[in-house]
């Protein structure tokens, strides 16, 4: 389904130190695979997301679990990832995947679904973490692992070549990779450190307490890439490595930005007044960044649940009384 424009909630900011109320904010309910396509070309200046992890939360979203069946019963090898579209049209929901290879290519084949509304200076900015391989893993609906009393579902996932029990997978990097083999450069592997990570039961390994961020430029089409970079926004010490606290989530979320992990992200790599789009924007944090800093928002967001929590909460940032989004249905 093709997806009705949500309307602005003021005019679009037109200079430098535009302060919020002067720009426009958008949130809509739907898969970012079909919403992606409907961005006009070259209108958003920076992407910045933090998409699903593989295999450890639902979201509240209903899966099938039994579609890795169903797609070596139509003749295909499950190595073969299948196109996202066949995958969502037969119950999969990103980062339920069967395989982590075939999530990192369903996120690569989204996010190259945006790549022609990114303006040529424009940047992408991805917030991603890693898993350990389990054959028998934990889905859980909400949460983080090790704290709280959250449900949670076993399911079998095949092992095989590096999927193997206990192991690292190193999906980042091979998140990192597969953009890179589709003409993107990396600019940046910035590594968020998290101090205060819960503590965990395992005690053969370290926590895990880092994820990494991407930074990732368009390919030129002659010479050197370019793109907006303002240096003087990022943190003072201006080094790959920062050190921000996870923070609680809010209306369910567990797995919220940390304003100050994504403000420097924003402030250096949009122009003020430019258009910042999150397609996997949760509760909307970066939205609420960007709109505080002068920007436009755009945000995509598949469940209903985060999606209304995020438009709450743009309506309290710009002073709405009343909801002036429409719904946009999924596909």
């Amino acid at each position: 389904m093709t997806a009705e424009p949500v309307p602005a909630l003021f005019p679009a900011a037109t200079e430098e130190g535009d302060a919020a109320g002067s720009v426009t904010a958008e949130v809509h309910h739907g898969d970012a695979y079909d919403l992606m396509a409907d961005l006009e070309p070259e209108s958003v200046n920076l992407i910045i997301t933090s998409p699903p992890y593989w295999g450890l939360r639902t979201y509240g979203l209903e899966h099938n679990n039994d579609i890795l069946k169903e797609w070596m019963a139509e003749g295909h090898d499950k190595e073969d990832s299948p196109p996202y579209e066949w995958y969502r049209d037969h119950g999969g929901i990103l980062g339920l995947e069967p395989l982590p290879e075939w999530f990192v290519d369903h996120l690569v084949e989204i996010l190259q679904r945006g790549a022609p509304a990114l303006t040529p200076d424009g940047s992408m900015w991805i917030n991603i973490g890693d898993t350990y391989f389990a054959r028998w893993a934990s889905l859980r609906q909400d949460g983080r692992q090790g704290l709280g009393d959250n449900p949670r579902e076993r399911r079998r996932t095949p092992m095989g070549g590096h999927r193997q029990e206990k192991q690292l997978l190193m999906i980042p990097a091979r998140f990192a990779i597969a953009m890179q083999n589709h003409r993107w450069i990396l600019r940046n592997d910035l590594i968020w450190h998290k101090p205060n990570v819960p503590p965990r039961p395992e005690r053969d390994r370290l926590r895990l307490a880092h994820e990494h961020l991407f930074h990732f430029v368009k390919r030129a089409k002659e010479g050197r890439p370019k793109y907006y970079y303002d240096f003087s926004q990022v943190e003072p010490d201006a080094r790959d490595v920062v050190t921000v606290n996870v923070q609680s989530g809010t209306n369910g979320h567990s797995a919220t930005f940390p304003p100050r992990l994504v403000t420097p992200r924003i402030l250096s790599s949009c122009p003020p007044g430019g258009t910042v789009l999150d397609p996997f924007a949760g509760t909307g944090t970066a939205l609420q960044v960007a709109i505080n800093n002068g920007r436009r928002a755009i945000g995509f967001e598949l469940s209903e649940t985060y999606s209304n929590a995020a438009r709450e909460k743009v309506r309290q940032i710009l002073g709405v009384t009343e909801n002036p989004f429409e719904d946009i249905e999924q596909k």
